[in-house]
């Protein structure tokens, strides 16, 4: 009895690479378009990509595998990291990252303010969580873990999205003063840490807030 081999063809294998970009492709188009988010079916992007309901289904199992897939590819595609390893990358984030966000505006916003889009980006919170921890924690050591969580959890909100958005519309900045101005509010906060009057100046803060 013969045993059967697997054959993995790397025609094939490209072939299949080739495909998957085409239907996260197709995601991203019909976000930049006047299609609400919430309302881009299995079906819309079948169409979009040009391929078939059931080939979407042979490379994501269900329309929530394709979405979870869909943001950190969409990060990729535009060279946006969302995964800093050191804290001089958290701080060079914005920066590098809101200009990028401008030439997507559409497709951003509608990952903004859409339920489709947050469970998109949801999906790669523990992730990202995960890098910045490790990569603020030899600035963040020196302050009492309570302190430690508010800054990282600064710097996650002046390094996102919504900073960028906020920043254009309200301070009618375009994606490269936002960034600028993300990443020098990090870069205060970050290097104001290492200062040997910061545990005890974010306490007093802290208690001046509560007064």
């Amino acid at each position: 009895m013969q045993t059967k081999r697997a054959y993995n063809s790397p025609l094939r294998e490209k072939r299949a690479r080739e495909t998957r970009e085409t239907i996260l492709a197709a995601v991203l188009s019909l976000m930049q378009s006047a299609t609400p988010p919430d309302e881009i079916s299995i079906e819309a992007i079948a169409a979009e990509a040009g391929t078939q309901r059931r080939t979407i289904f042979r490379h994501f199992a269900n329309k929530d595998e394709l979405l979870a897939a869909f943001w950190p590819w969409f990060n990729a595609r535009i060279g946006a990291s969302v995964k800093p390893e050191t804290f001089q990358e958290v701080i060079r984030g914005p920066v590098q990252t809101f200009p990028l966000f401008d030439s997507h505006e559409a497709a951003m916003r509608a990952a903004l303010h859409s339920r489709t889009g947050r469970q998109m980006r949801m999906a790669t919170v523990p992730a990202r969580r995960e890098s910045f921890s490790a990569a603020l924690a030899p600035v963040l050591s020196s302050l009492p873990t309570s302190d430690a969580r508010k800054v990282e959890a600064l710097a996650h909100l002046l390094y996102s999205a919504s900073a960028w958005e906020v920043l254009k519309d309200y301070g009618s900045l375009d994606g490269t003063q936002a960034g600028e101005a993300a990443s020098w509010a990090l870069e205060l906060i970050l290097f104001a840490i290492n200062s040997s009057d910061t545990a005890a100046d974010t306490t007093i803060a802290a208690k001046g807030v509560s007064r």
